[in-house]
């Protein structure tokens, strides 16, 4: 028999059973539309990661304050001021594979425009922690080494701050109040988003880190040029680690500290931690793939049930197909044929459904997704490839039988 006879009529074989075939199908389109959700909602998992550590910075790790203790009980880390202004000039100074090293300090505040007023954090630091943290102005300009020397009342203001103080009016030039002190809005942020914890980058103000110790933040910044934090960036991605000991010994050294003794100093390496954090995301992702993938099996399984049945049921039926001329190739290609079919369509009502199921998990969860034409690939293939595995030994034992004991079938 010709293909197409055998296609036409394997299709009237499936159309005499309707309402059998679609619940066939069920399986595989669970299956396959379970596939291509997952997978979008795994890449958008892994495409939000990447953004967040994209806003964070790359070949970027912190150097943190040591802990102190009081009454014999040991504090967090940063309660004892080790790290100072200096350390981070010798640090980019000194170390050949860092790039920048900008020191900082932190605090929060009150920042007041005519009537209106925002608490929001208080970072003073130098020019370079924009490049450390890859930072870009969205309109006006950074303050510059001078005006960090000299204490300038100079402030760049987050979008936040920006939406809350200035709502449709544009800031720059304009005079803004934090802790009373008057400052000029010389410069906007660009939107960052949100932290790994949730924390909103955009709800910060910036002000050199000399204006920020004399004017802003308090005593208890005024003892020698100590800061809260140094933000650290590396050449590459590749040198973060050696950049991270060479650091390490250059502090020890500079603090004095013997060998043996304890760093008075903490190390973070945010590019390991959000690299782990990535990691995990991408095999949680292969996982709830890998899980999904079960139902297509399933699928696979009750295609073949179901395709056993149909050949006990047309037994007499094969049996007067073979004693006309046909043989047993041609009945194992027309079973094999519904078996692919019924995959198929299967596929690609759950390519649909899958594409539906996750545009609305996105647009209800405010949860990225990313549709990517490579897994609705694979997804239908291996429909089609269920299909033939599962499909092929209901056909090939129709293919055997005897004409005359199917004849004699009832």
């Amino acid at each position: 028999m010709r293909t197409l006879d055998l296609f036409l009529t394997a299709l009237r074989a499936l159309r005499a059973n309707i309402m059998r075939s679609i619940l066939t199908t069920l399986g595989i389109i669970i299956g396959v539309g379970a596939v291509i959700i997952m997978i979008a909602v795994g890449k958008g998992a892994e495409a939000q990661m990447e953004r967040l550590i994209s806003s964070l910075g790359s070949n970027l790790f912190m150097v943190l304050p040591g802990s102190g203790s009081a009454g014999g009980v040991r504090l967090g880390v940063g309660t004892r001021p080790t790290i100072t202004e200096d350390d981070a000039r010798a640090i980019q100074e000194e170390i050949p594979t860092v790039r920048v090293a900008a020191p900082s300090l932190r605090g929060s505040g009150q920042v007041v425009f005519g009537n209106l007023n925002w608490s929001t954090v208080i970072n003073g630091l130098t020019p370079e922690y924009l490049e450390a943290r890859e930072w870009k102005i969205a309109h006006g300009r950074s303050f510059t080494a001078e005006e960090v020397k000299r204490g300038a009342k100079v402030v760049l203001l987050g979008k936040t701050v920006v939406d809350n103080l200035f709502p449709g009016q544009d800031p720059l030039g304009r005079l803004v109040r934090i802790r009373r002190v008057p400052f000029e809005v010389i410069g906007v942020m660009k939107e960052k988003g949100q932290t790994l914890m949730g924390r909103d980058q955009d709800d910060t103000v910036f002000i050199p880190i000399s204006t920020a110790r004399k004017r802003v933040l308090g005593a208890r910044h005024l003892g020698g040029k100590t800061v809260g934090v140094i933000f650290v960036k590396a050449r590459t991605a590749d040198l973060v680690a050696r950049a991270v000991e060479q650091t390490r010994e250059l502090l020890r050294q500079r603090h004095r500290i013997r060998q043996g003794q304890e760093d008075d100093f903490y190390i973070r390496n945010l590019s390991q931690f959000l690299e782990t954090r990535a990691k995990s995301s991408r095999a949680m992702s292969l996982l709830l793939a890998a899980v999904a993938s079960v139902s297509l099996v399933v699928g696979g399984i009750g295609i073949m049930n179901i395709m056993l049945v149909s050949v006990t049921e047309r037994t007499r039926e094969i049996g007067l197909r073979m004693s006309v001329g046909a043989g047993g190739r041609d009945i194992l290609a027309q079973f094999l044929i519904e078996s692919v079919v019924l995959s198929l369509v299967g596929g690609l009502i759950g390519v649909v459904l899958g594409l539906s199921g996750a545009l609305a998990i996105a647009h209800l969860s405010q949860w990225p997704a990313v549709l990517q034409a490579q897994a609705v690939f694979l997804a239908f293939s291996f429909a089609g490839a269920v299909g033939v595995f599962f499909g092929f030994y209901p056909a090939r034992k129709a293919a055997r039988l005897d004409p005359i004991e199917a004849l004699r079938y009832e």
